[in-house]
């Protein structure tokens, strides 16, 4: 596979976001900060990173959280997936909530998301008067049992 070539600015005191294992979909981001930030319960907190992107039109980058932080910490971004628009040339910010009972301290270079870059499509609507049918129809949320 030819990795996907992409424009960044590092103004950060740290290395670029890279894979940490061959298949990852995403990358680590880190915290690019003069001094350790505290989230208090239910409080949120937007984590600069350092990096500006240029992405390719058709592509944006997605902003998920860390497993390990949700899982020890209550620690999620609160937008997730947040996304980062190809016409968007600002810092990459990370909005973080604090869902846990714990205070959490946020230190300068902690991995504090993970961005993964993906494809979408744009749309054109159709305006039409009907839809054709389908098995599942306008069944939503629990429709299709457990």
């Amino acid at each position: 596979m030819i990795p996907l070539a992409i424009k960044i600015i590092n103004a950060s005191k740290h290395p670029l976001p890279e894979y940490a294992t061959p298949h990852a979909a995403g990358m680590d981001l880190k915290a690019n900060l003069s001094e350790t930030v505290r989230i208090k319960p239910l409080q949120r907190a937007l984590i600069p990173t350092g990096l500006s992107l240029e992405l390719p039109i058709g592509h944006e980058a997605q902003i998920r959280p860390r497993s390990g932080l949700a899982l020890k910490h209550g620690l999620t971004v609160l937008n997730s997936p947040g996304t980062i628009d190809a016409d968007y040339r600002g810092e990459v910010k990370v909005l973080l909530v604090n869902l846990s009972d714990q205070d959490f301290e946020v230190k300068d270079g902690e991995r504090i998301a993970q961005m993964v870059i993906a494809r979408h499509e744009q749309v054109e609507w159709y305006v039409v008067s009907e839809l054709e049918h389908s098995q599942r129809g306008s069944g939503g949320f629990g429709s299709t049992g457990q």
